[in-house]
């Protein structure tokens, strides 16, 4: 069960890096130029206060070095390989591994 839940979540996390590719493409046509949209900015389009409460959580109670520079720098990178990457290593890791459970024939 843990298995199929961890490919659900890794094909997710891909369908939301294709949509904020998807977004940045639009955002080059409009403009003219690429600027791919930092995690950090489409978290805070989505939700800002969630932002701020993660930020209050983690350097108060987990450690204050954790949001800055760990969280930090991860959400100044783009948004789609923020998503991407761990989505694919997500379903890569997860899939069902063919002929694992399958009887081998004799003969």
């Amino acid at each position: 069960m843990g298995r199929r839940i961890g490919c659900w979540a890794g094909w997710i996390l891909i369908a939301l890096a294709v949509a904020a590719l998807l977004l940045d493409a639009y955002e080059t046509y409009v403009s003219g130029s690429f600027a791919p949209l930092a995690a950090g900015e489409l978290w805070y389009r989505l939700d800002r206060g969630s932002l701020g409460l993660i930020q209050a959580v983690v350097q108060r109670y987990i450690w204050p070095w954790l949001w800055d520079p760990a969280i930090v720098t991860l959400l100044t990178w783009p948004a789609f390989l923020v998503l991407g990457v761990p989505g694919a290593l997500l379903a890569i890791l997860c899939r069902k591994r063919r002929g694992s459970r399958r009887p081998r024939r004799l003969g």
